[in-house]
């Protein structure tokens, strides 16, 4: 039996109306009043209001004050068939009255749907920065970057704006982040066919890049070789993701895209997590380019690789180590799928042995199992100290979902991030496991266990004065 996983809703209810389910009701028919007077506008029409569900709600919101996509009504429809499948509730409405704090507070997130031009006032725009910095969730599709050129809060919220674009033609999309839930159903490079924004500056310090361009697959890029087109990063209090494709009516046709859509959908509301923090500076230890070279087998059990570049595991158990003795700081990071109620961990520490229990014996284990005690389940440094179970509850995705750890060493401290949390803080006490030398090592547990593993990277940590460590570029 497998733990039921409980999510910590953001509370974004007014003083003194109870919280967020109650004021959500509160709004519900003032929002309602409102997104029906849309419905004068053909192109504006505002979808009927639908029973109340225990899930997540969403605006999308199409104003154009520019140039306007035919493929906006196909993008509201998509988005519709995706909340029915998917357990969320879509309001589409074009009327800027909705920007206010009452009306707002009823909605996880509010998707900007290839707007364009300034489509807020500034008390419209006040009531959004409060919005996200109660804990809202933003979406933004393709001319989303075309938008309040004005307004700097905003630019930073989506992350960059639009520059220029070439010809409507097919590119390859090299995906750099296959834990996310908008890109772990793609492999390493996807092809397809929309038009391909070029941005007035490169997002990527600022925000964690899922996906990229790759220019010389088509004509017209013009940044240089480095042309982020999907991300995501909180932002101001709040969630943000963007993607530049959608200008197509085919896009919302398309399966992958839809599910990439709907992927930052649910990340933006809550329902699903993901690290999201700005990423660089990591080197691949396993990726579907480098292969298994660099690593070692210990024990019966092995790994499998598939296609895609993701370990399996198969038979009893094993460790799997990589050859290379880190020394001093590093953070290491990886994304991992259970099947269901099963176990595996992540080893640091350890001298290279072909025994896997000198792994055991000698270094420490960041575990992973969907039900155990305290001490010996996800996020745990096994048999010596329990995660934050709030916080590993609030961070982690279920059986059947990506999810993403950093383990950052820094001399005897051990850190566990999941999907951009910080769930365990431990400190090494041991002279006989010190973790300032050592390797690292994935566990293969048993028979029965089915675990995943793809994308491990790696970065040196550099020294900071004090003996401490300080991250060699932005997080």
């Amino acid at each position: 039996m497998t733990r039921t996983r409980t999510r910590t809703r953001r509370s974004r209810g007014t003083p003194g109306t109870g919280g967020p389910r109650t004021a959500r009701a509160a709004v519900t028919a003032a929002s309602a009043l409102l997104l029906a007077a849309s419905a004068a506008v053909p192109v504006q029409a505002a979808a009927p209001q639908k029973p109340p569900r225990d899930g997540e709600s969403v605006l999308v919101f199409s104003r154009t004050a520019g140039f306007r996509h035919d493929s906006i009504p196909d993008g509201i429809e998509a988005l519709r068939n995706l909340g029915e499948q998917h357990g969320f509730t879509v309001d589409a409405t074009e009327d800027a009255r909705v920007f206010t704090p009452g009306r707002l507070a009823a909605y996880d997130a509010v998707v900007f749907l290839s707007t364009t031009g300034d489509v807020l006032d500034k008390s419209q725009q006040a009531a959004f920065e409060g919005y996200i910095a109660d804990g809202g969730g933003y979406v933004g599709v393709h001319a989303a970057a075309d938008t309040e050129y004005d307004w700097p809060w905003y630019g930073g919220l989506v992350g960059a704006w639009f520059d220029s674009h070439p010809h409507i033609q097919p590119a390859t999309v090299d995906v750099e982040d296959r834990g996310n839930p908008a890109t772990a159903h793609l492999g390493t490079a996807w092809e397809r066919t929309d038009e391909w924004y070029n941005y007035r500056s490169n997002p990527r310090e600022d925000v964690h890049v899922l996906a990229a361009l790759d220019e010389g697959s088509y004509t017209g890029g013009n940044m240089g070789g480095d042309h982020p087109i999907a991300w995501c990063h909180e932002y101001g209090g709040g969630r943000a993701f963007y993607t530049g494709g959608g200008h197509t009516k085919e896009s919302y046709a398309d399966d992958a895209f839809r599910t990439h859509l709907l992927g930052g959908v649910r990340w933006a509301t809550g329902a699903a997590q993901a690290d999201c923090r700005p990423e660089n500076g990591y080197r691949a230890l396993y990726d579907s380019g480098t292969g298994l070279g660099e690593w070692k087998q210990a024990g019966p059990g092995h790994f499998e690789e598939s296609d895609d570049g993701t370990l399996n595991t198969v038979g009893g158990m094993g460790l799997l180590w990589h050859g290379t003795e880190l020394k001093g700081s590093y953070s290491l990071k990886f994304d991992w799928k259970m099947a269901g109620d099963d176990n595996s961990g992540v080893f640091v520490g350890f001298p290279a042995s072909d025994d896997p229990w000198s792994a055991v014996d000698n270094g420490y284990e960041i575990q992973i199992d969907a039900t155990d005690v305290p001490e010996k389940t996800t996020g745990s440094v096994y048999g010596f100290q329990s995660a934050d179970l709030e916080a590993r509850d609030a961070a982690l995705n279920p059986p059947g979902e990506w999810n993403t750890y950093e383990i950052r060493v820094e001399g005897e401290r051990l850190q566990v991030w999941l999907n951009g949390t910080r769930i365990n803080d431990f400190t090494n006490t041991d002279p006989a496991r010190s973790l300032t030398d050592g390797h690292i090592g994935l566990q293969n547990h048993g028979d029965d266990d089915e675990v995943a593993f793809r994308d491990i990277r790696l970065r040196p940590l550099e020294p900071a004065a004090g003996g401490t460590s300080r991250q060699g570029g932005r997080h």
